[in-house]
């Protein structure tokens, strides 16, 4: 495999993931506009498993060379600082 190619593969491998991150912070918020609050036993099970199979990805990609440990972790830790920022949103209302 050439450079480029490589180059390519981990700048797709990223966009992805933070595709991936995107969808689930919009699966949450649609949840939590027209199904569930974010006490509900239901939300915090979609939730986990939202986050629990991203960071699955994130940690092949990481094994694979695609990303590095700390870019995955710091989309792992915007989701989360997006999901606290919507959870508290919604208290509020």
């Amino acid at each position: 495999m050439n450079f480029e190619v490589i180059i390519d593969h981990k700048e797709k491998a990223y966009a992805l993931l933070k595709a991936d991150a995107k969808k689930i912070l919009k699966l949450i918020k649609v949840q939590m506009d027209n199904l569930t609050m974010p006490q509900c036993p239901l939300y915090e099970e979609v939730l986990d498993t939202q986050m629990f199979g991203l960071s699955r990805e994130i940690d092949f990609a990481v094994r694979l060379g695609l990303i590095e440990e700390k870019d995955g972790k710091a989309i792992l830790d915007e989701l989360e600082i997006e999901l606290s920022i919507l959870h508290e949103a919604s208290i509020r209302k």
